[in-house]
């Protein structure tokens, strides 16, 4: 039996006493996956995306990355998008890539540079004279040039244009490897619905219900997006 590429057992976390934002979480994902993980505002998404990287401490519980306990160690295998673009705004696209390709031995330069000019961004322009979506679809680009095991993305495309969005769901699709394996934070259920394997709906800290997207669409008749409006209405 493989190796998940994540497992978390009892994770909580709170930041303030009495209300945990993570409360008892257990999660597994093997390898070869996308995951969708969905859920309201404040239901602790972020939070443990967070906790996986190394940005947060839990108060308890344990992460494994493919089998091995969260440490600098582990940093090494995980490519990470937060939500909020955290880049230089006076580095330039070009400078960002030299950085990238300095403190990650598993970045891909000329991957990176092909999705640029697929998506006709200037590799010279300063990143403040960028519009949002532009350093969004940047900064995607360089965590997803990166050979990881894990990629951890959170809201990938919350600020992006509808016109962008497929090739940005395509990116994520062709530039991870059968190994490794993906996790999604969006509101924007319906657009990413056709690339994910696996969902797991939040609620209240806790995993409210999850499966293979394929499964549930043919066990309930109902996408995930439906599903999904029917379960927090």
């Amino acid at each position: 039996m493989s190796v998940p590429v994540i497992e978390c057992k009892n994770l909580c976390k709170s930041y303030k006493k009495n209300f945990p934002v993570l409360d008892s979480f257990d999660f597994s994902l093997e390898g070869g996956k996308i995951m969708g993980l969905l859920g309201p505002n404040g239901c602790g998404k972020s939070t443990f995306l967070k906790l996986i990287s190394g940005l947060l401490i839990a108060d308890s519980g344990t992460i494994e990355i493919c089998g091995i306990n969260r440490s600098e160690e582990t940093n090494k295998l995980i490519s990470y998008l937060p939500e909020r673009p955290y880049f230089n705004s006076k580095m330039t696209v070009e400078e960002m890539i030299r950085f990238f390709k300095t403190f990650y031995d598993d970045f891909d330069e000329l991957t990176a540079y092909k999705m640029l000019s697929d998506m006709s961004i200037d590799s010279k322009a300063q990143l403040k004279t960028l519009s949002k979506g532009t350093k969004e679809k940047v900064q995607l680009i360089l965590v997803m040039s990166r050979r990881a095991k894990l990629f951890l993305l959170d809201e990938p495309i919350g600020g992006v244009d509808p016109a962008a969005r497929d090739y940005i769901l395509r990116t994520i699709i062709g530039n991870y490897s059968e190994d490794a394996s993906v996790i999604i934070t969006t509101h924007l259920i319906a657009d990413i619905e056709p690339i994910i394997d696996n969902f797991a709906f939040m609620k209240n800290g806790k995993i409210f219900m999850s499966g293979v997207a394929d499964e549930v669409r043919e066990n309930t008749g109902k996408s995930l997006d439906v599903l999904f409006r029917e379960v927090f209405k």
